[in-house]
């Protein structure tokens, strides 16, 4: 959606407002934009913002990001994380944002840094001392809006948020560097961009 709003000259969120056909999934988009203030502020020198929507089983995602590249140290860090969650009717709040916030950290490390190295046909990185999870400092600013509806049967949660992360953080690296990587981890041995 934003490489089509990128060639139209068009802002990300406009854009898919535009396009956007159901009522759910643009008012998560609607409910994460609104919190995370987009369009408000442009992002400072070499950051940039990404948004990004989905839906999965009945459930619904929107996130946006803020990203910084540290362009010295050849890499990305998340600093800003606003996912907009509905999933129905929510039966216990806490542990829904726990939930989404849980899918959101999971969705980070794929997004970034997590994989299996290989070579000559044996598994470099075989225990987690050597495979490259989410550390608490590579933890963003959560925010969580819950969108309740009460009037729906409840859908479920699990893992269903982590669909919005990876593809805000990439929309993000975009915006502040102008490249669009394509596959993940999105950067597992640094970024190398000038």
């Amino acid at each position: 959606m934003d490489e089509l709003a990128h060639a139209v000259e068009m802002n990300p969120l406009e854009f898919r407002l535009k396009n956007l056909k159901d009522a759910r999934l643009k008012a998560v988009l609607e409910a994460a934009a609104k919190q995370f203030g987009w369009g408000k502020a442009k992002p400072a020198a070499d950051h940039g913002f990404g948004l990004a929507c989905g839906t999965e089983k009945g459930s619904f995602v929107a996130t946006c990001a803020e990203i910084a590249h540290e362009k010295d140290k050849k890499r990305v860090r998340v600093l800003r994380a606003v996912t907009a969650f509905e999933c129905g009717a929510v039966l216990n709040p806490d542990h829904l944002k726990n939930q989404i916030e849980g899918a959101v950290i999971m969705g980070l490390g794929g997004a970034l840094f997590e994989r299996v190295d290989f070579a000559d046909g044996k598994i470099l990185n075989a225990n987690f001392a050597d495979y490259p999870l989410p550390r608490f400092r590579d933890a963003p600013v959560l925010e969580t809006v819950i969108l309740n509806r009460p009037d729906l049967s409840s859908e479920g949660a699990g893992e269903r948020p982590i669909i919005g992360i990876a593809p805000a953080v990439g929309n993000a690296i975009f915006a502040a560097t102008g490249v669009r990587l394509r596959s993940m981890p999105m950067i597992p041995d640094g970024l190398e961009i000038n």
